[in-house]
């Protein structure tokens, strides 16, 4: 498996798990209907562990182009890779989440509430206001890519003796698993913590495509990528200068 692969399937599998108990709990007719906040938060927090676990020991997990970005901006990744390592997140989401809607067929169908329907491939703020919005996707990401710095090791050369790969994966699925979690307990509830520009676009040009009625809400599509980018450069710029 090439670090490209990883990098697809280990997004693939993160959509599919994290979007998947969204699809779950607020589909109509689901098993898991309306179990709530903390169902999600914990099932999304368990995608990044299966999506770490599967891609760390080859591309080092990134999962996310913010955490490439920020990796690149901190000298810890090569900017030569960022492009195909953001190809391969945005193709694996967009994988994950066409597998989510194929799932769940039958539930998409006999919902009527297409904003619930669009939940189920990428967020929305729950008041929405474009400043407000953007610092909670930009705070949110500082987190998770400034924490991530502390979890990586430089020193760790993965397969292929490319010694850029480092990220989500070099030390093991749990800490970020944990870290994620508590992003989305503490800091979701106002946009739905995106964190992460692939996790959000890749599913939402799916919902544009598949046959799902309702908006893609397009309008609020570049928050969730401009948020985390600002997240990440922050956090990388701030390690910067305390290391």
């Amino acid at each position: 498996m090439t670090p490209f692969i990883a990098e697809v399937i280990g997004t693939m599998l993160l959509i599919l798990l994290g979007n998947g108990v969204v699809a779950n709990v607020v589909l109509k007719d689901t098993k898991g209907n309306n179990s709530g906040w903390i169902v999600i938060t914990t099932a999304w927090a368990l995608a990044v562990f299966v999506g770490v676990t599967v891609a760390g020991p080859v591309s080092g997990a990134h999962l996310n182009p913010a955490v490439t970005i920020g990796l690149a901006i901190a000298g810890k990744f090569s900017w030569d890779l960022v492009p195909p390592y953001i190809a391969a997140q945005m193709i694996g989401a967009m994988i994950g989440a066409f597998l989510v809607w194929l799932f769940n067929k039958d539930h998409f169908a006999i919902t009527e509430d297409e904003g619930a329907k669009l939940a189920c491939f990428s967020t929305g703020p729950a008041i929405r206001n474009t400043f407000s919005n953007i610092i909670s996707e930009t705070i949110g990401t500082f987190v998770l890519v400034f924490v991530i710095f502390y979890f990586a090791d430089p020193s760790i050369s993965l397969q292929n003796d490319a010694t850029a790969k480092v990220g989500l994966g070099s030390v093991g699925a749990l800490p970020v698993t944990f870290l994620v979690w508590a992003i989305g307990l503490s800091l979701g509830g106002t946009t739905g913590y995106a964190i992460n520009p692939a996790r959000d676009l890749g599913p939402r040009i799916m919902h544009a495509i598949l046959p799902v009625k309702g908006s893609s809400d397009w309008g609020y599509a570049w928050i969730p990528v401009v948020g985390p980018v600002l997240g990440a450069v922050i956090a990388a710029l701030l390690y910067g200068m305390l290391s």
